[in-house]
């Protein structure tokens, strides 16, 4: 009897005429059904962009050498059989956005598998613990940037994992730190940025009168908190909040756009496309 399985087959290149139907045909010949499908071709980069899943008998690495025969020369081809992806996350202080993830985590809702958790700072302890993950705790008092990444690349290389999840690390990484792991870091702050940088931006913002609150999610880069946007939200606000009102508010959109983030990469939905993402 045959063995029915599921793929994300995900494939990147160059854009050229009749690549749907070529792709699809190697479906078809193999007797794999189609579940979904999306595509997308961005008209600028001349970059082509799909996401399938398919079920059937298949070998997950002859259906990736027959897709490459088909497709551009310099296409990224992925064929994931489904499966929870390792995290790391890195926390400071605040506990919301890594509190939320750990319930999501415990509820089932995401699929992943968290590694452990690294901190610089030690109060967020007792919280991890009553979840049973290990925590690092790794101080960065009277370091060096340099030398206190390295105390954390030691641990990291005690584990396997897919993803860093930054949720609210307050400690800016230096281009060699994110240069290992490119595109596997992901970041959440507020929408205040640039306008409001620095120490409380949600006292600034209400010194400023600000209408709407929010929250952005992306890959980390060189360039600090410019890299490929995931996802983001807003919330009105009016004059009855005070800065305390729009910190509580902010966090509650902070979490939920990181865990929103985090559930789309886990799924194999995000394509990074230059400085852009494409989300299915």
């Amino acid at each position: 009897m045959s063995e029915v399985k599921r793929a994300r087959v995900l494939i990147d290149c160059v854009d050229e005429k009749g690549l749907v139907y070529k792709i699809a045909k190697v479906f078809y010949d193999r007797d794999l059904n189609i579940d979904s499908n999306r595509e997308f071709v961005d008209k600028e980069r001349r970059r082509f962009f799909m996401r399938t899943v398919v079920t059937g008998d298949f070998d997950e690495n002859e259906i990736a050498k027959a897709l490459r025969s088909v497709a551009p020369k310099d296409a990224h081809i992925r064929v994931i059989i489904p499966k929870p992806k390792k995290i790391i996350l890195m926390a400071t202080k605040e506990s919301h956005a890594l509190g939320d993830i750990l319930i999501r985590h415990a509820d089932g809702e995401l699929p992943a598998d968290i590694a452990c958790v690294i901190a610089n700072r030690d109060n967020l302890s007792d919280l991890v613990k009553r979840f049973d993950i290990p925590f690092h705790h790794i101080p960065a008092e009277g370091l060096e940037r340099s030398k206190h990444e390295q105390k954390v690349l030691e641990v990291l290389e005690d584990y396997t994992f897919d993803y860093i999840v930054l949720a609210k690390y307050m400690r800016i990484l230096t281009p060699d730190f994110v240069a290992h792991y490119p595109g596997r870091i992901l970041n959440i702050h507020h929408s205040f940025l640039p306008a409001f940088i620095g120490a409380n931006p949600y006292k600034q913002a209400y010194e400023r009168g600000v209408k709407i609150i929010g929250a952005t999610a992306h890959f980390v880069t060189d360039d600090l908190d410019e890299g490929p946007i995931i996802a983001q939200d807003v919330i009105p606000v009016n004059h009855r909040y005070d800065w305390r009102d729009m910190q509580r508010a902010g966090r509650d959109v902070e979490k939920t756009v990181l865990s929103r983030a985090l559930d789309l990469v886990l799924h194999d939905r995000v394509f990074i496309n230059g400085n852009k993402t494409i989300v299915f």
